[in-house]
C-alpha cells in the first residue's frame, strides 16, 4: 500500500515549517547586568577542564585574584571544558572535579557563559548543556549558540565544532553529532541566526565567541571554514572582537581589512611550548605566548582594555583603545 498523498503533503509541510523556523529562529538571549557606573569586566578562559592538573588550579587561583581586582561581572569559557572526552553524562564527577572544586574564589562565583569545544563533542554534549548541571552549580550555562546582552556590549556565542570538515572526513575520535545533522543545514542556520542578530544589535561593543580560531599562529592555525564562512559576516557587521580557544596559548592578532581583533585564550591548563605556525601578514600579530594563562576584558561605552596574564598573574600583554580610534583602523 502506498503512502497516502495527503499525509505525504502534511509531512512535507511540517518539514518545511521546521526548516523555516530553524533559519529564522532568534538566538536564545540572556540578560547580563553591568556595574552601576556603566562599565563591564569579565575574564576569558579556555581549554581548562583537567581536574586541576597541568596548572589548571594555579591559573584558577590567579583568575580569582584578578577577578577580585576587576570586580568582574562574569566569566567566558571558550570551550574544551572537560578533557579528554567531554562529560559522560549529567552525573559525571568530572563536572565537579574540573569546575566546581577548581574555580572556588569568591570573585569567580559569577555566571559562566560557555561554548562547546571539539573535546566536549567527544562526550555527551546534551548532558553538558543540561539544566541538571545548573542545579549542581548555578554558575554553569553552556549552550550551542546564544546571545548575552550586557547593555553596552553584546556577546554572540557560536558553536564552531560542526563547521570543521576534518571531524567528519578524517575522524580520529567519535563525536556526539546529535541535533546538529544534517550538518550543512545546521551551520547555515547558525550563521544566518548570528548574522541577523549582529545586524539588529545596537550595542556599543560586539563580541563573537567561538571555540575554534579564525586567525592563529598556534598548533591548529587558522580554521579555513571559519575564514571562509564566518569572517566575512564579522567584517560586514562591525564586530569588535572574536574570542576563541582551541590553540593552547594566548594570542592577539589584528585583521588586515577591518577593526576586528582576534583574541585567543585557550591556555587554561595544558599548554604547547614552542608549537608555532607562520601566518600571512605576520606584522598583524600583536602578541603570542605559548604558556598557561587567561585574559581579562574591561569595557566602558567608549574604551576597552584587554590584558593577558600568565600562570603567576603577571601581565604579559595589555592593549587599550578608544571606540573612536578602533573604528578608524
Amino acid at each position: 500500500m502506498g503512502f497516502p498523498r495527503n499525509k505525504l503533503w502534511l509531512c512535507l509541510a511540517i518539514i518545511s515549517l521546521i526548516n523555516i523556523c530553524q533559519i529564522n529562529c532568534e538566538l536564545q538571549r540572556f540578560e547580563q547586568p553591568i556595574k552601576g557606573d556603566g562599565t563591564l569586566s569579565f575574564l576569558v578562559i579556555g581549554d581548562w577542564g583537567r581536574k586541576g592538573d597541568f596548572n589548571q588550579s594555579q591559573v584558577a587561583f590567579q583568575m580569582g585574584k584578578i577577578g577580585e581586582e576587576l570586580k568582574i561581572d562574569f566569566v567566558v569559557s571558550t570551550g574544551d571544558n572537560f578533557y579528554d572526552n567531554g562529560l559522560e553524562g549529567e552525573t559525571d564527577p568530572a563536572f565537579v572535579d574540573s569546575f566546581t572544586n577548581i574555580y572556588t574564589a569568591n570573585s569567580l562565583q559569577k555566571q559562566w557563559y560557555s561554548v562547546l569545544g571539539n573535546h566536549d563533542y567527544r562526550g555527551d554534549t546534551v548532558a553538558q548543556m543540561s539544566p541538571a548541571l545548573r542545579k549542581i552549580d548555578s554558575r554553569w550555562l553552556c549552550l550551542r549558540s546564544f546571545l548575552v546582552n550586557a547593555e553596552i556590549a553584546e556577546l554572540f556565542f557560536l558553536d564552531t565544532t560542526p563547521f570543521v570538515d576534518d571531524y567528519f572526513t578524517n575522524p580520529e575520535h567519535a563525536y556526539d553529532w546529535r541535533h546538529v545533522t544534517p550538518t550543512n543545514t545546521y551551520t547555515t542556520n547558525a550563521l544566518a541566526n548570528l548574522e541577523s542578530a549582529l545586524k539588529e544589535s545596537r550595542a556599543k561593543w560586539k563580541i563573537v565567541v567561538g571555540h575554534h580560531a579564525i586567525r592563529s599562529v598556534g598548533h591548529h592555525g587558522d580554521t579555513p571554514e571559519l575564514v571562509h564562512h564566518l569572517l566575512p559576516i564579522l567584517q560586514a557587521n562591525n564586530v569588535d572582537f572574536y574570542m576563541n580557544g582551541h590553540d593552547h596559548c594566548l594570542e592577539h592578532i589584528s585583521d588586515d581589512i577591518s577593526p576586528i581583533q582576534f583574541l585567543t585564550s585557550g591556555a587554561g591548563s595544558k599548554a604547547w611550548r614552542g608549537d608555532i605556525k607562520n601566518m600571512n601578514g605576520e606584522a598583524l600579530i600583536k602578541f603570542f605566548y605559548d604558556g598557561q594563562g587567561f585574559m581579562s576584558v574591561h569595557l566602558t561605552p567608549s574604551d576597552v582594555e584587554i590584558v593577558f596574564y600568565d600562570v603567576f598573574g603577571r601581565v604579559l600583554h595589555k592593549w587599550t583603545r578608544s571606540k573612536l580610534l578602533l573604528s578608524d583602523i
